[in-house]
């Protein structure tokens, strides 16, 4: 061993970092840095995201809520009555006009607010978004809406889990409109054939009233859409309260 080298009050040299280290250190350091930004983003995009979309949606569906006035739940079930043909819904540009009610989804249902068009700032805060250019409820065609799979409040996360026999149901000022699932397809992102009248077939007339939810496709990608439709099977007035598989929805919804 080297005495000198170690001896009280000798200060041993550091061997100065070759330019290649000092490099290496600082773009070592830059991916930390760039490690840690791209986690808190995802955290803010898979996380903040969803809590900040629920407090918007929550917002317009109270406002809604006192706009339709006073809200009737029967205690008898008459879903079997017959109130006629379904009217063509009144949606004006922007309006949030309804509220979704998912019964199947989750463990106890999920319901959330539908406003008139699709860009970011319905679609990313205010929940499901009707495509403009297409039918509106009741109407002869094709009522099509969009909204996020995951992130901004992941509206349609078990959108794939739509079976036989499972309804979606939409309540606007005119009534409560009923959908029943018919079938769900995968396509491309630029096949808007799907918002057709008669989706995928050009020119048709339409007969029948439909619902079409589009959303991204698989999970966290947004590589394909996801496209379920339902057709309308039933309808009735506001004031005749909701159909009985939603009455618990609706009167956490509107209270």
């Amino acid at each position: 061993m080297n005495r000198a080298a170690t001896a009280p009050g000798r200060r041993t040299s550091r061997p100065r970092q070759s330019l290649g280290g000092r490099i290496a250190g600082f773009f070592g350091e830059l991916l930390i840095t760039l490690g840690i930004v791209l986690m808190l983003y995802v955290a803010w995009e898979l996380w903040w995201t969803n809590i900040d979309s629920a407090q918007a949606q929550q917002e317009v569906t109270n406002n809604l809520v006192e706009n339709l006035g006073d809200v009737v739940i029967p205690e008898t079930n008459d879903d079997d009555k017959d109130f006629g043909p379904a009217p063509v819904a009144k949606i004006g540009a922007g309006e949030t006009f309804g509220i979704m009610y998912f019964p199947t989804w989750g463990a106890d249902g999920t319901y959330h607010p539908v406003t008139n068009g699709v860009g970011d700032d319905v679609i990313n805060s205010l929940g499901i978004g009707h495509y403009p250019n297409t039918q509106l409820p009741g109407e002869k065609g094709n009522f099509a809406v969009a909204a996020h799979r995951q992130t901004h409040g992941q509206v349609f996360w078990d959108i794939d889990k739509l079976h036989e026999g499972d309804k979606i149901y939409l309540q606007t000022k005119d009534g409560y409109y009923t959908y029943t699932w018919s079938k769900t397809e995968i396509v491309n992102p630029s096949d808007g054939e799907v918002l057709l009248p008669v989706p995928h077939q050009w020119g048709v007339e339409p007969t029948d009233s439909i619902l079409t939810m589009t959303t991204c496709h698989p999970k966290y990608t947004t590589r394909q859409r996801m496209i379920a439709y339902s057709e309308l099977t039933n309808w009735r007035p506001l004031d005749a309260g909701p159909p009985s598989a939603i009455r618990d929805l609706v009167a956490k919804a509107t209270s």
